[in-house]
């Protein structure tokens, strides 16, 4: 595929960098909505909710990541995802996802105070987001 076609696309997280490579299509679930982006998007700054972000490379193959938050730069021949926390979708483990949100769903019906209550909150968002991937990915695999 021509490189006229192909948008540059960087993962990175605290942990190190998950992928950099060329794609044809990024979609990413920004605070305001799921996005598309395309080679030769308009610039754009957002932030990230707790999701899945998917990359589909020249060669039709199509990657798929966990991000528990961050910051996405669009320009036109790149995307940059920093992201708070990221996995490779099939690095993510089930049952610590399970247990993250029967903690936060406890912790929820525990209500003591307000920084709990949105701790719990944003861990319960994560987790859903976690296995909502796996799904996903279970899915796509068949």
């Amino acid at each position: 595929m021509a490189e006229a076609h192909t948008i540059q696309v960087d993962i990175v997280s605290a942990e190190g960098e998950l992928f950099s490579g060329a794609a044809v299509m990024v979609f990413a679930p920004a605070s305001q909505g799921d996005l598309g982006i395309a080679p030769r998007h308009a610039p754009l700054l957002t932030l990230l909710k707790p999701g899945e972000v998917r990359v589909q490379t020249p060669d039709g193959q199509e990657l798929q990541f966990y991000v528990g938050g961050g910051a996405l730069e669009v320009q036109p021949n790149k995307v940059t995802v920093l992201a708070d926390t990221a996995l490779r979708a099939k690095d993510i483990e089930e049952a610590a996802a399970l247990a993250a949100k029967q903690n936060a769903e406890e912790a929820l019906r525990h209500r003591t105070d307000r920084i709990t209550i949105a701790e719990a909150q944003v861990e319960l968002a994560r987790a859903v987001a976690q296995l909502k991937v796996l799904e996903r990915l279970r899915k796509i695999r068949g």
